[in-house]
């Protein structure tokens, strides 16, 4: 019986989250009492000593960083921050979105175009200047499909909710939607991301659907500003909005693409694939953030009053949305493009300056005497986002829209590494934490 209430070294420092070093540390503090293994090779220690130590540690996991470092390599040739600069390709992010459409961004990241080599992949190199773009459209008995279907949902759906419906219904169009080589992959996801937005309801009553006969016509961008606000559309808020689908096109291994690349890992389809990434998205910590932010905004700009606002957030225990990112300690790059592009269209003085009104509130730390770190004191893409659909008289889940849109093109991209992966690679092992068997 003793035997088996005994856990090896590397069971304990699974168990605890630390090194197997930490352990004989623990050990040599008198926290732990070890005995040598049976066969001589190692240490034991007591499962109940180790039980009582998590539970006065608080069961201490691993960093969110590390938590998979060792369980499996996520090597990516998609996306690079560093230096407080974001790359897609190695090519510059925020210069992409300055230069480049969503539909040239997207051939960047899915490695098409009219300029390929005998492999399919682009010769246009990190520095060339016009990029080839990827034509996203869907068949418009397709769309009017789904179309039909998310008519059905309940008067409270939310745009996010029919985004997965229609997913789930061009899924089930497409009985060749598990062959997964690469053009029909490409295929797929420049298909799906039409389909994501001609099948939104327009914003205005007095607007159409779309057109009567043949598919959509435009860009995503200006096929998307009418599904999401009644607002005429003008060429510089549509090119903000462009300019965003651009810079939250990726994002490297944040939740939602993990979720992805995941389902891709078991050779689901693409379909699949983005439906695992719209997941995380509905939570508030992702891509329903900007929502956060712009009703923070909007109360904002109605009182006046940054200063109140956010001591409201802060009063309920709530974080200020909009602010920080850790892989950016000296600002967001994406939002300070974005930002500054507002700042050129007519009458979005007053929500710009609200905006910067939050930051420079949250950076002076007035209301606690804890001082904010750098990264916390920065606006966020989420807070951008947020400026942008508040001028444009968007709803605040217009933003999550506008993520998932642009994010689908970051799915795809990692699914079609990630097919070229070993299949089921990404299972972690988990380390058992309940009771001991009898």
């Amino acid at each position: 019986m003793a035997d088996e209430a005994r856990l090896t070294t590397q069971e304990v420092a699974e168990l605890l989250g630390v090194k197997t070093q930490t352990v004989y540390a623990y050990a040599s503090r008198g926290l732990l009492t070890s005995e040598p293994a049976p066969d001589g090779r190692g240490s034991t220690f007591d499962a109940r000593e180790v039980d009582a130590l998590a539970a006065r540690r608080g069961r201490a996991r691993p960093r969110p960083a590390e938590a998979f470092d060792d369980t499996f390599p996520m090597r990516s040739g998609i996306t690079l921050s560093e230096g407080g600069r974001l790359y897609y390709r190695g090519r510059d992010a925020v210069q992409l979105a300055e230069s480049q459409g969503f539909e040239a961004a997207v051939a960047w990241l899915w490695e098409v175009g009219s300029g390929a080599g005998s492999d399919g992949r682009p010769v246009v190199g990190p520095s060339s200047g016009e990029l080839p773009a990827v034509e996203l459209r869907a068949p418009e008995e397709l769309v009017a499909a789904v179309r039909r279907t998310t008519e059905t949902l309940p008067a409270q759906a939310r745009l996010n909710d029919r985004l997965r419906v229609a997913v789930a219904v061009a899924a089930s169009a497409d009985p060749l939607r598990f062959d997964l080589r690469r053009q029909n992959v490409l295929a797929m996801g420049a298909g799906l991301i039409a389909v994501l937005v001609d099948a939104l309801p327009p914003a205005s009553e007095t607007q159409p659907a779309g057109p009567a006969n043949g598919p959509a016509t435009g860009s995503v961008a200006e096929r998307l500003w009418p599904k999401l606000t009644p607002v005429p559309a003008t060429p510089g808020a549509v090119a903000c909005l462009d300019q965003a689908l651009v810079l939250l096109a990726d994002h490297g291994l944040a939740a939602s693409t993990l979720a992805a690349r995941v389902a891709a890992s078991a050779r689901a389809s693409p379909y699949a694939v983005v439906s695992a990434g719209l997941g995380p998205l509905d939570g508030p910590l992702h891509g329903a953030a900007s929502g956060l932010a712009h009703r923070m905004l909007a109360e904002v700009v109605a009182s006046g009053n940054a200063i109140g606002v956010i001591s409201e957030y802060l009063r309920s225990g709530r974080p200020i949305p909009g602010l920080g990112m850790r892989l950016y300690p000296d600002g967001d790059p994406r939002a300070r493009a974005l930002l500054a592009s507002l700042r050129g269209l007519p009458g979005a003085a007053e929500i710009l300056d609200a905006a910067a009104s939050v930051v420079r509130a949250a950076s002076g730390r007035a209301l606690t005497p804890v001082p904010a770190t750098r990264a916390e004191t920065h606006a966020n893409i989420d807070l951008a986002l947020a400026a942008l659909t508040l001028h444009a008289g968007m709803p605040a889940e217009a933003g999550e829209v506008i993520f998932a849109v642009a994010r689908t093109a970051g799915w795809i991209a990692h699914a079609l590494e990630e097919y070229a992966e070993p299949a089921l690679r990404l299972r972690p092992r988990g380390t058992y934490t309940g009771p001991r068997p009898a």
